[in-house]
């Protein structure tokens, strides 16, 4: 039976409770990449020498070659918006007054999608060069949310 398949005696539906026993972890390189950002305020990426290739958020091994990602180098904080989105909607449907801009900012070979403020719709435009805001070091937790936002930068 293959994966994609339903095992013919199983559960339609779950009632109560799940037993879980498990916490999802972030992994030694999402772990290290998240303490830099919360205790130092920088976005890590990890090089693959082999393959020219920085990624961000940084690795453990290289998706292209398998080798282990051991070159950190800190990607800086100003990226560039390389696509976004408006939102309309709160989580919980509801209208928002305002929409909220969300965007893959490009650092390094790769990027992290994020919230953008401090910024007019009009000025939004694709390539245009942001900065990373952190949240104060005391409210800092440990989460890619230590980033508040980005906003628009100039080079």
């Amino acid at each position: 039976m293959s994966l994609l398949e339903r095992y013919p005696n199983a559960p339609g539906a779950w009632l109560g409770e799940l037993p879980i026993t498990s916490r999802y972890t972030a992994g030694l390189a999402g772990e290290r990449f998240l303490r830099a950002i919360k205790d130092d305020g920088k976005i890590m990426g990890s090089r693959c020498d082999r393959c020219g290739i920085t990624y961000v958020p940084a690795r453990q091994f290289c998706e292209r070659c398998l080798d282990e990602l051991d070159e950190w180098l800190d990607v800086g904080t100003k990226g560039e918006v390389y696509t976004f989105t408006l939102l309309f909607e709160n989580l919980d449907g509801t209208a928002r007054e305002e929409p909220e801009v969300v965007a893959f900012i490009r650092l390094g070979d790769g990027g992290l999608v994020h919230k953008l403020d401090e910024i007019h719709l009009d000025d939004l435009d694709i390539g245009m060069l942001v900065e990373a805001v952190f949240k104060p070091e005391t409210e800092r937790q440990g989460s890619i949310l230590d980033i508040a936002y980005f906003r628009p930068t100039s080079p």
